[in-house]
């Protein structure tokens, strides 16, 4: 099956800032913010200001089918994302799972089921993007049931996990995507491409002292990077932010939920993006 060319009607749910909306906004697609479905009040006020929209907060729970608005579906592609919660999947979490009745978080997936029932016109494309334990050993026979669903509605369903850094950004962000295309359909997913940036290319030349760590960690993180001669004659260096022998880094770690933007002695959770200039190792000098 292939899908004419028709403009998009997107309509996100679980929408955060319209991530999806950029992406689509970036390539140059031919779309209109057509719903957004969000019950986080900052979240929404941050997607009307860089998306130019006036949408209202709404809970996916008090959303019925006819409110998407699908209609004149020969006219237009309607494209439903539902980057459903992630907290109760996560391994930052903890794995309460995305069971349906559950109540959890992860558990709203299924709110996306019943929208998709209550409709008289389907989306003709769906978009998922999670952690890749969506569809872990704890969470497969949700994920199976879920895909079941999509399939009795008639969509084919094509899944994969993609990692950022093989498509042009330097983080090791691993995420589950899947596309669901109504009617008997075909999708591969976009071929790996070569990393050409690095995390120097994104760090600022000039940065004020106030964004500067200033603790007992900091110190013996940047005295051990300069014993270890990795600051040696280098304007910028991007390292891993552990005290745990730190080392040079090109590629971003995730950044991990609970995130506390410091510093860590645990060489697992190294990834932390560190600015380590002239002035920094100057003033660390100057203090001891």
């Amino acid at each position: 099956m292939t899908i004419p060319y028709m403009k998009i009607r997107l309509i996100e749910l679980f929408a955060g800032v319209g991530s999806q909306a950029m992406a689509l906004r970036d390539i140059g697609a031919d779309f209109e913010h057509w719903r957004v479905v969000e019950s986080d009040k900052y979240a929404v006020r941050s997607y009307n200001a860089i998306h130019g929209t006036d949408f209202e907060t709404t809970d996916i729970r008090n959303v019925r089918g006819a409110d998407l608005g699908i209609v004149d579906v020969e006219k237009f592609t309607y494209l439903l994302t539902y980057s459903f919660p992630c907290q109760d999947l996560s391994l930052a979490g903890k794995q309460l799972g995305m069971t349906k009745g559950s109540g959890t978080r992860s558990g709203l997936l299924w709110e996306v089921e019943r929208l998709l029932n209550e409709t008289e016109n389907l989306p003709q494309v769906l978009l998922m993007e999670n952690v890749p334990q969506v569809h872990g050993s704890k969470n497969i026979d949700d994920f199976n049931l879920w895909i079941d669903f999509l399939r009795s509605k008639g969509y084919s369903n094509f899944w994969q996990d993609l990692n950022a850094k093989d498509y042009g950004v330097a983080q090791n962000r691993k995420r589950c995507f899947m596309v669901s295309i109504l009617g008997d359909a075909a999708y591969e997913f976009p071929k790996p491409v070569k990393l050409t940036k690095r995390m120097k290319d994104y760090l600022e030349d000039e940065v004020d002292e106030k964004y500067y760590l200033k603790s007992e960690k900091a110190d013996r993180l940047i005295a051990d990077l300069e014993s270890r001669g990795i600051l040696d004659g280098k304007e910028k260096v991007t390292c891993d932010g552990t005290t745990n022998k730190p080392k040079e880094i090109g590629v971003m770690n995730c950044i991990k939920a609970r995130y506390d933007a410091g510093i860590t002695s645990f060489q697992s959770e190294g990834g932390r993006l560190s600015n380590v200039s002239d002035e920094q190792k100057s003033n660390r000098k100057n203090r001891q």
